[in-house]
């Protein structure tokens, strides 16, 4: 089985993390059941400490769109480089609504119960994006369609699939791996895996 999804040859040490393989497909990881969220019933509602606002799929094939390339790394140890995506970025998005200065950190929600935390300042970066496309197609629904978060720069835990929500805090609160021995942060080039505390 890994002989045909892992390639052979050597990783790039500038693109791919110690401890990573390179895969040949994007290998589907999920805890719990697959959420089978339409297009036209998928929405976005974001609260906590920010102005309460609910966004549905117009909404947001209304706003700038964007396409990506972007390399994709999973804490079990499969990367994924050049995945090709299209969708809103973070930056555009936060022109949509209003975030008190106090929030220095996001809960995600999504369906299906997932959670995962995120800081503002690994959040509102450039390279961020919800996507809705993948490789030219509407992203599958076992990828998180039909919306999610990629945040490129940390694990792909981090980029929630089935996103439905957004809850500013001012502190840290931890998600679901995170409370089950995640780090509370994922940066793939510092091998923050697991937690220390």
């Amino acid at each position: 089985m890994f002989g045909s999804l892992f390639k052979s040859r050597s990783p790039d040490p500038a693109r791919v993390p110690k401890g990573q393989r390179l895969t040949n497909g994007f290998p589907i990881m999920t805890y719990g059941d697959t959420p089978q969220i339409k297009p036209q019933d998928w929405q976005l509602r974001v609260w906590g400490l920010a102005t309460e606002k609910t966004f549905t799929w117009n909404d947001f094939m209304a706003m700038p769109q964007t396409e990506f390339t972007a390399d994709f790394h999973c804490v079990t140890t499969w990367s994924k480089l050049d995945v090709q995506w299209k969708g809103v970025k973070v930056t555009d998005f936060l022109k949509y609504i209003e975030v008190d200065p106090k929030a220095v950190h996001l809960m995600e929600h999504c369906y299906g119960g997932y959670t995962t935390n995120i800081a503002m300042e690994d959040f509102v970066r450039e390279e961020n994006f919800f996507a809705h496309t993948l490789f030219d197609q509407p992203l599958p629904i076992d990828n998180g369609g039909p919306m999610r978060l990629v945040v490129p720069h940390l694990y792909a835990w981090k980029s929630a699939k089935w996103l439905n929500g957004l809850e500013f805090l001012d502190k840290m609160q931890l998600g679901f791996w995170e409370r089950n021995g995640y780090h509370h942060r994922g940066e793939p080039f510092a091998e923050e895996r697991y937690s220390s505390f």
